[in-house]
């Protein structure tokens, strides 16, 4: 491996099974890294704290999680979070959850067993039983899950810039839904370009399968002017979109808007869900 400065042995090139990553420090933070995979940026971490989030779809996420999943009720004692993450990157959202929720349980499918052991030993992750990591697809572990058995399933797997096809069908959504207990949310990172055709056909997917779907982005990113983020959150039941929430992503670093209900509507109109 290549490694940096002296000054900090972190920072530099390692060879993956799936080609290359690199930590690189962030120079507005005195512990900060960004990770690349094959020269695309895939996570951020705050080694001194967790809590930090810096990607703006994962700062959409967390005032949707914090809204389902209130800490107080998910005390780590009488109840556990317990959450999946498909797709682990360098484990910035394990990380925050297990910071925020006391003992939760976690479970992350990462495919490229390098990168795993690189973030699990550079990233501070938590050990099992509270964030196991699992080297495999993702595609193949969800459908072995037990029923009821998640409270939040996230789904962030990309090759290259885009989520594998399987990964994104009515039939991939139908197996989130089933391993989701009651109140459950299905979080979704969908990439889109300007044409936005992926996450129109990915939200009118979760709409067959799911009797709540709300989308979080920026408003250039939902009208179409940039290539970006959606944040997609599904569920059967206490999806949140209430004013607290929406506080919450107007006031993020990076404004975002919730839509839903019938706004979701009119963004799906004539879009062709993904069998």
């Amino acid at each position: 491996m290549a490694r940096g400065g002296a000054d900090d042995g972190l920072v530099g090139s390692y060879p993956i099974d799936t080609g290359t990553a690199e930590i690189e420090k962030d120079s507005y933070g005195a512990n900060r890294y960004v990770l690349k995979v094959n020269g695309v940026p895939s996570s951020h971490v705050d080694l001194d704290d967790p809590e930090f989030l810096d990607f703006e779809y994962m700062k959409w996420m967390e005032p949707l999680i914090l809204a389902a999943f209130e800490p107080a009720r998910f005390d780590g004692r009488a109840r556990k979070l317990r959450a999946l993450h498909l797709g682990g990157g360098g484990c910035s959202m394990p990380r925050w959850a297990a910071a925020r929720y006391e003992n939760a349980r976690q479970v992350v499918v990462e495919l490229d067993g390098r990168l795993a052991e690189l973030v699990r030993t550079h990233f501070e992750v938590p050990r099992a039983p509270l964030v196991r990591i699992r080297v495999a697809d993702a595609g193949q572990v969800l459908p072995t899950l037990a029923d009821n058995s998640r409270d939040v399933v996230i789904r962030d797997v990309f090759a290259g810039s885009n989520t594998p096809r399987e990964l994104t069908t009515v039939s991939y959504a139908a197996e989130a839904a089933r391993v989701l207990d009651q109140g459950g949310l299905y979080l979704v990172n969908c990439g889109d370009t300007r044409d936005l055709k992926t996450a129109r056909a990915e939200a009118a997917t979760l709409r067959e399968v799911f009797s709540e779907v709300v989308l979080v982005a920026d408003a250039p990113m939902l009208k179409g002017r940039r290539y970006g983020n959606i944040v997609m959150a599904a569920g059967n039941g206490g999806v949140p979109s209430g004013a607290d929430v929406q506080r919450a992503l107007r006031s993020a670093p990076l404004p975002a808007q919730l839509l839903a209900g019938v706004e979701v509507d009119r963004f799906i109109a004539g879009a062709t869900p993904i069998s």
